[in-house]
């Protein structure tokens, strides 16, 4: 249908310009008729009768006829004409828009009317020729015109419709069904990598269309299947932490014993030794919540920065400026004012700076070279920072674009990538925000940052 209007409206532009040329060729065929009788009249010394100029007259379609030679201008051929003469017609002067105009006019005028035309004569037979005609023939001639010129556009347009329906069907229709059977395929089961697209449209958006749906499926897919996984590996997870608490709840039910020991060095060690594991306890215990998404909202207390970095110093083991040892491989520096303190959750704040301590030393030691950490601290109006910076390899690209990302961003072999993500997630907890400032061959740095006005973020809201 639309096929069709359109030819139609292209018709309209190519319609009314042929009529018009349709109508001057109409009138200049008159002339010529009427120049003919006018030769048959010239021709004769003692004129012709009556009767053959009626006839000749007649054959011409014309009531009279007026010839212009050597500046004379002669009626030649004459009878009587029924009405006065309505317009004049000088076909030598009209332009296109005047046939045009002159065309419209007179297929829309039903009156019987009596028009006069100018025309130059054939073979320079005058200086011109003028006829007056009646118009009803004229019009009849151009309206039989136009219907065939109608009936004739209309049978292209039909053509041409078929035509564009079967191409539209076969490059169009057909793609889009296809890819509406795939993606109804696809979503009953979405697991199933053969449900995924083969893109094979030969139209550029529509092939265009088809990859990206195989690009979305094939993620989409590779997405179920890492959820499943992780769902499988959760409920392993929970189980083992689950027996894993009951265990160390019986280790720390030795350790609150032997902490009073009459043993001066057993009883130095005990504390270190009950609050390694009271936080692995409560580490279990966090594991099991896990299946819910989320972490315990933080309890904010005021503390001192420096003891918990100098306990998280210790319990990764390294050695420090001061106490530096012979065979030590990496070292820790800090610059962290005494009176330092700040208003977080302790025991989630200790867990985000040895994860980012942790994964500092397993770096300088993938490279057997000695290198080290420095942490350092400070404050501003509105918050504070921590910044934990290493002289090791520095991450890889791939490592950067996903690093607090859970299970994408490890770096080391066996890793998780789960210790960024979770200290990502701890500190937005805190209202704050965790940053990498640069990691390059020269080393890895990262920047704490926690607003002083308490702003506790529902970890169900983070994602």
């Amino acid at each position: 249908m639309l096929t069709v209007i359109f030819v139609l409206l292209a018709d309209v532009l190519i319609f009314v310009p042929s009529l018009a040329r349709y109508r001057a060729d109409f009138l200049l065929e008159r002339l010529r008729q009427a120049q003919i009788a006018v030769l048959t009249q010239l021709a004769s010394d003692s004129g012709v009768s009556p009767e053959l100029e009626a006839e000749l007259l007649a054959n011409a379609g014309v009531y009279n006829v007026v010839l212009r030679r050597d500046d004379i201008r002669q009626l030649v051929l004459s009878s009587p004409v029924p009405e006065p003469v309505h317009a004049d017609y000088d076909l030598r002067l009209s332009g296109p828009w005047e046939l045009i105009r002159d065309a419209l006019a007179t297929l829309f005028d039903s009156e019987h009317r009596v028009v006069r035309v100018i025309g130059s004569p054939v073979q320079e037979g005058g200086q011109l020729i003028e006829i007056t005609m009646p118009q009803e023939p004229l019009r009849k001639a151009m309206l039989l015109y136009a219907w065939r010129l109608l009936l004739f556009s209309a049978l292209i347009s039909a053509v041409m419709a078929v035509l564009l329906f079967l191409a539209a069907q076969r490059l169009i229709v057909h793609p889009i069904r296809r890819v509406v059977l795939h993606m109804k395929a696809y979503a009953e089961a979405p697991e199933d990598a053969r449900t995924v697209i083969e893109p094979s449209a030969r139209v550029e958006e529509l092939r265009e269309a088809e990859e990206m749906l195989a690009s979305m499926q094939r993620q989409l897919t590779g997405a179920l299947k890492q959820r499943e996984r992780l769902a499988q590996l959760g409920g392993a997870v929970a189980k083992i932490s689950h027996d894993l608490r009951n265990i160390l709840t019986t280790a720390q039910l030795f350790a609150d014993r032997i902490e009073g020991s009459a043993d001066p060095v057993v009883a130095r060690s005990a504390p270190k030794l009950v609050n390694s594991i009271s936080r692995a306890v409560s580490l279990c215990e966090a594991t099991l919540t896990f299946g819910k998404a989320e972490e315990a909202p933080p309890q904010l207390t005021r503390f001192p920065l420096a003891v918990l970095v100098n306990e998280v110093i210790e319990g990764e083991g390294l050695s420090s400026g001061e106490e530096l040892q012979p065979t030590a491989l990496v070292t820790s520096l800090t610059d962290i004012a005494p009176n330092l303190s700040l208003r977080a959750d302790r025991e989630q704040l200790y867990r985000v700076i040895s994860n980012l301590i942790r994964n500092a030393r397993q770096a300088i030691e993938a490279t057997g070279q000695a290198g080290t950490i420095e942490i350092s601290a400070g404050e501003s109006d509105s918050e504070w920072w921590i910044r934990v910076g290493d002289t090791g390899p520095g991450l890889p690209p791939k490592a950067r674009e996903h690093l607090f990302a859970a299970f994408q961003g490890g770096v080391r072999k066996g890793g998780t990538g789960l210790g960024l993500a979770i200290s990502s997630e701890l500190v937005r907890g805190h209202g704050g925000r965790i940053e990498l400032l640069h990691s390059d061959s020269e080393g890895t740095e990262f920047m704490i940052h926690l607003p002083k006005v308490a702003l506790v973020v529902d970890p169900q809201q983070m994602e």
